[in-house]
């Protein structure tokens, strides 16, 4: 990773960290007895509560779908040199360390790069890291609309060579509990221990 790309990941992972503090902050001050998650928490916030995408199997997917798991979802894409295959590799990683509890845990991946992102290569993509995990994808307009719906910044970069370009993107995933409700805030760079420990509060909670 180049020093330029470096600090345009900080900087992207300050500014969405800010701008969850601000929208989570009074919720989280004000909430005796709540989990004390990792990352930052999300509970009771008025945003990610729609997706509608097409997964890599072609079938049109909703949050509802998932409901009754701990769903992890992060917008980044196939051709992403480091933030991403980071984060599905801690992912999958987890899920592998939770044993039976495993399997109530999804791992979603939206990408944010739909031209490039063709179903196959989503699904070819996510098979290296753990075969459950579901890509989501769709025109560039429901991608716009559902970075907005989740308040996620990407942007495309021009590249080195004429027609390339790279893609900037929030650096962190959203944990929902079982109820398909955006909980947790996870950060890139927090760690596989971190985000273990969030998903286990949320798996220990009671509906």
């Amino acid at each position: 990773m180049t020093t330029k790309t470096t600090k345009r990941h900080f900087l992207l992972g300050l500014t969405a960290t800010a701008s969850a503090l601000l929208l989570a902050g009074c919720d989280k001050l004000g909430g005796a007895g709540k989990p004390a998650f990792k990352g930052i928490d999300l509970s009771g916030a008025e945003y990610a509560r729609e997706l509608k995408l097409t997964d890599q199997d072609g079938r049109e997917r909703t949050l509802g779908d998932f409901k009754g798991k701990v769903l992890v979802v992060f917008f980044g894409f196939t051709q992403c040199p480091d933030v991403c295959p980071t984060t599905m590799a801690e992912l999958a990683q987890v899920k592998k360390s939770l044993g039976a509890d495993g399997d109530k845990v999804q791992g979603i991946f939206v990408t944010v790069d739909p031209e490039r992102d063709t179903a196959e290569l989503l699904k070819a993509y996510l098979q290296s890291f753990d075969p459950s995990f579901v890509a989501l994808r769709g025109s560039e307009e429901q991608t716009k609309a559902a970075a907005k719906e989740f308040k996620v910044f990407y942007a495309k970069v021009p590249g080195k060579t004429d027609g390339s370009y790279t893609m900037d993107h929030t650096a962190a995933s959203f944990i929902f509990d079982t109820q398909g409700r955006v909980r947790v805030f996870s950060r890139y760079g927090s760690g596989a221990q971190a985000l273990a420990d969030d998903i286990k509060l949320l798996l220990a909670e009671k509906a």
